[in-house]
């Protein structure tokens, strides 16, 4: 039986190179093409764990399941990338470099010497030049949309409107960067979406509903944590993790804290910042800012809280809510994400933007102290559905449905 053999082209390590590492597991991976990956060595150890975030990002990118032979990394891309960003990021025009960027890297894979395959397989935004080389050559190609699109930043924007007191800096998103999308969306033969969210926001703003497949995000477990009997009589600690933004609806977690600042409950907030100072000041005194964390303390802090919450506005996925399952930790989540959360078994799902709504979720923890424990259970036993092999099986059917439909167009314009 012949393998279907895949090229992988991705900016950055998304997802630890996930789509990359399930298909290498099933032998269907011919090679990875990346912007950068971090070059072996003992230097590379050492500042993969540097304090400072940039680097320690560029210098952990690799990883030790791919054979060295099946990467192509364009590190040329990738270094003058980072000068570009750290530019733009000073002077407040990250989109417009972020295009450029996106356009160098897809244009610098279309001219890159590949080995044989039948599937191109690149991400939202960055692939237009790849795919439009691949379909020359008469490849599958495949695109996976990282995010909600278009729609999320509509909604963004309309939270800073909402709420200008939170907001730090306005977004301001280049109409080239959607136009853009939507000739990559033509040229793909399947577009792969991590969640039911994902797959409607796009359908919304033009996408072929026809060409998409829904693939949920896999997580990968350091070990499960056996969390069962630990929070019984604990107070009553609610959990952030991740980015405070709008997105993610910090802004309706602070309005619930207040609707419940005479109740025995905190918050622990812990992530980078991305809200005004005054917005933190006006908070009640039941929430405490952490800003970022080491990863042993976040570690801690799922181990000691009794609920991780994310009353996001639009996630594509949202791989926290995996992460606080493998440690046995019930999750408050809005519908606009990844499904993973069984409302009433394993958390709360509760409208966007209903701070009261939200409350009342928190509120079920604070009048009952053994739920977590009862939720507990359910949790770990459902992040195992969310293996990086169930990941990989989903791709090899979409990837295998795809090429055989091809197959059958092509017999009938043969008879034809």
């Amino acid at each position: 039986m012949t393998i279907t053999k895949v090229v992988i082209a991705q900016k950055g390590s998304r997802e630890h190179f996930l789509a990359a590492r399930a298909l290498h597991r099933r032998g269907m991976l011919a090679q990875m093409v990346v912007d950068w990956y971090a070059p072996l060595g003992s230097a590379t150890r050492f500042l993969g764990h540097s304090r400072w975030r940039a680097l320690s990002r560029a210098f952990s990118a690799r990883t030790q399941e791919l054979p060295e032979d099946m990467i192509t990394a364009l590190n040329f891309v990738g270094f003058k990338d980072r000068i570009r960003g750290h530019i733009a990021r000073r002077i407040g025009s990250v989109f417009e470099a972020t295009l450029q960027s996106d356009i160098q890297y897809a244009s610098a894979v279309a001219r890159a010497p590949l080995p044989e395959h039948d599937v191109f397989f690149g991400f939202s935004y960055a692939s237009l030049e790849a795919l439009e080389a691949e379909k020359e050559r008469g490849k599958l190609c495949i695109l996976d949309q990282i995010d909600p699109g278009e729609m999320e930043y509509e909604i963004i924007r309309d939270e800073q409107q909402r709420w200008p007191l939170y907001v730090a800096s306005p977004m301001e998103v280049p109409r080239a960067y959607f136009d853009r999308l939507k000739k990559e969306w033509l040229l793909a033969d399947a577009i792969i979406v991590n969640s039911e969210w994902s797959r409607d926001c796009n359908i919304a703003r033009g996408a072929p509903a026809e060409k998409i497949e829904v693939v949920p995000l896999a997580y990968e477990s350091n070990g499960q944590v056996d969390s069962v009997n630990r929070r019984a009589g604990h107070p009553c600690r609610i959990l952030w993790v991740g980015r405070v933004t709008l997105q993610k609806g910090i802004q309706y977690l602070v309005e619930a804290a207040r609707l419940l600042a005479d109740k025995p409950v905190e918050f622990l907030i812990c992530g980078d910042v991305a809200i005004t100072s005054k917005a933190m000041a006006a908070a009640p005194e039941n929430m405490r800012w952490l800003g970022k964390v080491t990863f042993s303390q976040k570690s801690d802090l799922y181990d000691s809280a009794t609920a991780f919450v994310l009353p996001t506005v639009s996630d594509g996925f949202a791989i926290t809510q995996l992460e606080a399952f493998a440690h046995g930790l019930p999750v408050i989540v809005t519908p606009n994400c990844g499904k993973v959360v069984a409302d009433g078994v394993t958390g709360f799902v509760v409208p966007p933007r209903d701070p009261v709504a939200l409350a009342g979720a928190i509120s079920r923890f604070i009048d009952d102290p053994d739920l977590p424990a009862k939720m507990s259970p359910r949790c770990l036993e459902a992040v195992q559905a969310f293996s990086i092999d169930t990941y990989g099986h989903r791709l090899a059917e979409i990837i295998d449905k795809h090429m055989q439909r091809r197959q059958r167009v092509s017999q009938t314009a043969l008879i034809s």
